[in-house]
């Protein structure tokens, strides 16, 4: 998925990831008319997706997903269709009226270039309904957390289409096969993004041992299999350390890394999630990290207690068990109360988890634990950071994208 097709609007942040992405319908070429004039079909075409800002008479603000507003002025007679996320064409969709469309819709327009720069005077525009998008990711978000297990790619085959994930867990980690087949839907994010929706179509040739991977499908009944409808991977950093200096106006962070015991520089965008965990609760993760029994108290979001509002997720919605998962973990991360660059002090402990980067273009942040001392202390080989996930199960009213 890219972001000339995603329908699923803005991301928030991609802790990703889950993240809803709702797909144009296949057939929506919009060609002209077949009784439009020859010099009609010569004009230049002119075409551009994204959310309405606002709209007056004929008159539309179009925000696409990156660069500035379109102006758009609708023509007499210019078609106008809604049509469902996840619709594959415009079979079934409704014609309606001008009135219809409302902020927050997404839109995909045709037509022919105005006469100002970014602007476009359309003979079509295709609609998806802000509330049926809505509706369709919380629809998505809950088939994510019933169905979905998320870890650390060990080994790939190709040829027969298996991956082996050890699954993301505080404490127990266990190993199942992901089966893919033509019919499972593979995507793969982009080295230096934070969002899902720069998540693009790979073969499962690019899978690397390393990589965190979160699937969607059909688990065998003793969970050590999955029949994957849906896989999303990605290639990410997990760095455990303490601050050596943060710079908010720059939005950079140096950290010593307790693993390569050097110095190593990320970038903290807006995108980027940032929180402190309680030290109560960083006591009891470092418990059930040092094996503590089952005596020992629960931590929310994981396999040794349920989280905050979590449902029953058949199998563990990230894979660690009954009653909780590492999904349930993510979620109870991102409804902490954010913090800032400008929190963190030299000498602080942090776990983060970032893209991968490049020789030229940083690491990302995507998402940051401050207060977790005792965490590091309880795992001094910093696999701890292996806790953290980029992919986010909130809703998107509390901190994240999903996928």
């Amino acid at each position: 998925m890219t972001k000339t097709n995603s329908w699923g609007g803005p991301s928030r942040c991609l802790f990703v990831v889950v993240a809803v992405g709702v797909a144009w319908p296949a057939g929506v070429a919009l060609a002209q008319n077949a009784g439009a004039s020859a010099s009609q079909a010569a004009a230049a075409v002119a075409r551009q997706s994204g959310t309405v800002k606002a709209i007056s008479g004929n008159s539309i603000t179009l925000a696409p997903d990156s660069g500035p507003d379109f102006a758009i002025v609708v023509q007499e007679g210019a078609k106008l269709l809604r049509v469902a996320p996840g619709q594959k064409d415009l079979k079934d969709a409704k014609a309606i009226s001008l009135t219809d469309i409302q902020p927050g819709d997404r839109i995909l327009v045709r037509g022919t270039p105005g006469a100002l720069a970014n602007s476009i005077a359309a003979s079509s525009v295709i609609v998806m309904a802000q509330s049926d998008i809505a509706a369709r990711q919380a629809r998505d978000r809950e088939e994510w957390q019933k169905h979905g297990i998320g870890g650390l790619v060990t080994s790939v085959d190709s040829s027969a289409g298996a991956i082996s994930v050890t699954t993301a867990a505080i404490a127990d980690k266990k190993s199942l096969t992901v089966h893919v087949s033509q019919a499972t839907t593979l995507r793969r994010y982009a080295p230096d993004s934070v969002k899902f929706d720069d998540a693009k179509p790979a073969p499962i040739a690019a899978v690397k041992p390393g990589d965190q991977l979160r699937a969607r499908g059909t688990r065998s009944e003793d969970g050590s299999e999955l029949k994957a409808d849906e896989v999303v991977s990605g290639t990410f950093r997990n760095i455990a350390g303490t601050v050596i200096s943060a710079d908010a106006a720059s939005g950079t962070l140096t950290l010593q890394d307790l693993a390569t015991k050097k110095p190593v520089t990320v970038k903290v965008t807006p995108e980027s999630q940032l929180r402190k965990l309680p030290a109560p609760m960083a006591q009891r993760i470092a418990v059930r990290l040092k094996g503590g029994g089952p005596d020992a108290a629960p931590v929310p979001g994981t396999s040794n207690g349920p989280a905050p509002n979590a449902g029953a997720a058949p199998n563990g919605a990230g894979g660690m068990g009954r009653g909780g998962g590492a999904a349930d973990f993510q979620q109870m991360i991102s409804r902490m109360p954010a913090a800032t660059l400008a929190d963190l002090q030299k000498g602080d402990a942090v776990m983060l988890v970032a893209t991968e980067g490049s020789s030229t273009v940083p690491s990302t942040v995507i998402t940051l634990l401050g207060g977790v001392e005792a965490i590091l202390e309880a795992s001094p080989n910093s696999a701890a950071s292996t806790i953290l996930s980029p992919w986010s199960l909130s809703s998107p009213g509390e901190g994240g994208a999903t996928p």
